[in-house]
């Protein structure tokens, strides 16, 4: 989850909504990488989801990586809550689980190790403490009361409203991990292209990263049943956004669907005031209930934009948000992936000759079909496995014409990232498929055998 935002001015002309995402315009130069990912922790001994204080919580880990690896401290309502440390976050997720946003980097290589170093500092303090971590897209096993809700205000109203505009938004916030990568765009017409490419194609990455099969206890029928929840949480602020393949969009007309988002908050020294379901149109004219007679800013529309979760969403960046948490090697494959794709014109334009054909009710069926079935996956004559082929193969054109080498140069370009995934599509099976064998196999159906064979 996004942290306040700050430095923007007042908001005196409507035009600058859309100037707020224009902004984000970089010249391909420089072009960066952001990559996020969430994991489960828990208590070694009992197996049981690690609270935010004690001995073996949350604070312990986050206060171990403050004092032994020179991490800055995040704190609200005197909670620590967060960490800093050159351009990088660690941030505390709904029911504990640990993110890490990663600082803006040129290439997979930075990426790779970033995430590579910050396991480890996290293993470290871990094992210290008696915790693991590991990246599931969903915990398999624990209920919904298992789950504590950690100390920020954001988390607070989000959960007392989820249950009114849907049935599983406090299951995404509490039991859910993702992976995701931001990534930049040059211009409103790169914008454009490459949010349809995102969201048309985000089906795809959904069933190559499957990796949520179980929920409480058992297998749950899908593979991946992170997906499943984020299709039930509140229509109002997800989905696929068949408006953004009409024809004219732009930053205007994504600023207007974020108009029409209801809000949740509007954060004020140090503080998140409920504006549940309130319109921000009517912020604009100072007419909010939460806040009468004052205008917003800047600031306001930022945190505003971090709370529509569509598949894939722009701020001043583009977010692809449509994989589950995962191992070691597929947090480093999904920025690999979506980079091949979205930053080499070519494979950009193949990857939308792929797609552009499909009509709103095809990509929402390939969305559905995804979390079902994964690389099984049939919507009418497109066979998801044939296609996350295709589409992996445009990828990795993509990295080989960007070519940018690693170690020292000794490695010419960053497709080796997408190892994993061409495994994937080799054998068939995404690693839910993998999951599902093991607990019909060697574990005998024995779930607890997860944390000891999966863990980071």
């Amino acid at each position: 989850m996004s942290i306040p935002q700050s430095g923007g001015g007042p908001i005196e002309r409507h035009e600058q909504l859309a100037e707020y995402l224009a902004s984000g315009c970089k010249p391909k130069q420089d072009w960066r990488i952001g990559t996020e990912h969430e994991k489960f922790g828990y208590c070694k001994d009992t197996l049981r989801p690690i609270p935010y204080e004690g001995p073996r919580s949350v604070l312990a880990v986050l206060e171990g990586l403050r004092d032994v690896h020179g991490w800055s401290p995040v704190e609200e309502g005197g909670k620590l809550i967060g960490l800093e440390k050159d351009g990088a976050n660690v941030s505390l997720e709904p029911g504990g689980q640990l993110e890490l946003s990663g600082a803006p980097i040129e290439t997979i290589h930075q990426t790779c190790d970033e995430v590579n170093d910050h396991l480890r500092e996290v293993k470290d303090i871990a094992d210290k403490v008696g915790v693991g971590f590991i990246g599931l897209g969903a915990a398999p096993i624990w209920m919904h009361d298992d789950m504590p809700l950690m100390p920020k205000g954001r988390y607070k109203l989000m959960d007392s409203y989820m249950q009114k505009v849907g049935t599983m938004g406090r299951t995404m916030m509490r039991r859910t991990c993702t992976v995701q990568v931001n990534l930049d765009f040059s211009s409103e017409p790169d914008m454009v292209q490459k949010l349809r490419v995102a969201l048309a194609l985000q089906p795809v990455a959904t069933a190559l990263f499957a990796n949520s099969p179980f929920f409480e206890g058992k297998p749950n029928g899908h593979k991946s049943w992170r997906a499943r929840v984020w299709r039930d949480l509140d229509p109002a602020r997800t989905g696929m956004l068949p408006f953004v393949f009409e024809e004219g969009f732009g930053f205007e007309a994504y600023a207007d669907y974020a108009l029409d988002v209801p809000m949740y908050f509007v954060y004020r020294d140090g503080k998140y005031i409920d504006a549940l379901g309130q319109s921000f149109r009517d912020f604009l004219r100072g007419e909010l209930p939460a806040l009468p007679g004052e205008k917003p800013t800047l600031s306001d529309w930022a945190d505003h934009l971090t709370t529509t979760f569509p598949e894939a969403r722009i701020k001043k960046f583009m977010e692809m948000r449509g994989a589950d948490g995962g191992p070691w090697r597929r947090l480093c494959a999904l920025p690999a992936f979506w980079v091949g794709l979205m930053y080499d014109q070519s494979a950009l334009d193949a990857a939308w000759d792929v797609c552009k054909g499909w009509d709103a009710e095809t990509r929402d069926a390939l969305r559905v079909a995804a979390s079902v079935d994964g690389l099984q996956a049939r919507v009418g004559d497109i066979h998801m496995h044939e296609l996350a082929r295709e589409v992996l193969n445009i990828s990795e054109a993509g990295l080989k014409a960007r070519a940018r080498s690693g170690g020292g140069g000794m490695i010419p370009d960053e497709t080796h990232f997408l190892n994993a995934l061409r495994e994937s599509v080799e054998t068939g099976k995404a690693p839910a498929d993998e999951l599902l064998d093991r607990y019909n196999s060697d574990w005998a159906g024995d779930l607890s055998r997860i944390y000891a064979d999966y863990s980071y």
